[in-house]
């Protein structure tokens, strides 16, 4: 257990602000774009929790994973997501209530796990490759479409890796307007 986990989840001992990544499918806790990300949210001053999912390749059981561990932050909560990790992290918007939503190449609208999220904060940001292979572009869009999420489509597959200067980028914007807004 890494310290953020440990002050995240301590009774009454919240951070300010609270960024949670969920990983992919077949990924671990810290990837390349999470271990990347984490990196520009710590700088922002939010502490960063990367749960393990790799327990289960269950989309379902990976969500009640991250509602059982309750993540809360005194001031904001964020959530991030790649792929089977965006659907996880959009299907816990309602439960968890975050300030922001940051979702990569988002796993949605699959036969088995296709019911829409609901509870997704204003300030919700989509990047989607335009070549993905995995997760077709249009799940992306219909998502950003249905939630007025802001949406950017890159020229890039579905890890999105070739592209960690823009993710850094767009996320880091995400960050500043969640601390803008908060009082």
């Amino acid at each position: 257990m890494n310290v953020s986990t440990s002050i995240a989840n301590s009774e009454g001992n919240h951070p300010d602000h609270l960024v949670v990544f969920a990983h992919g499918k077949e990924s671990g806790p810290w990837g390349t774009k999470i271990t990347e990300l984490a990196e520009v949210a710590k700088r922002r001053g939010f502490a960063v929790l990367s749960p393990d999912y790799s327990f289960t390749m269950q989309a379902q059981a990976r969500v009640a994973h991250l509602l059982q561990l309750k993540p809360q932050a005194r001031k904001s909560l964020v959530l991030v997501g790649s792929s089977m990790g965006g659907y996880v992290s959009a299907m816990a918007c309602a439960a968890l209530q975050p300030a922001a939503l940051f979702l990569m190449a988002p796993a949605l609208y699959f036969p088995g796990w296709d019911e829409e999220p609901s509870g997704i904060p204003a300030m919700t940001t989509v990047v989607h490759g335009w070549q993905d292979d995995i997760v077709p572009v249009e799940r992306g869009h219909r998502f950003a479409a249905r939630h007025r999420s802001v949406l950017h489509l890159v020229d890039s597959g579905h890890t999105l890796n070739d592209q960690l200067p823009l993710l850094c980028l767009l996320f880091d914007d995400l960050l500043r307007r969640v601390l803008d807004a908060t009082p």
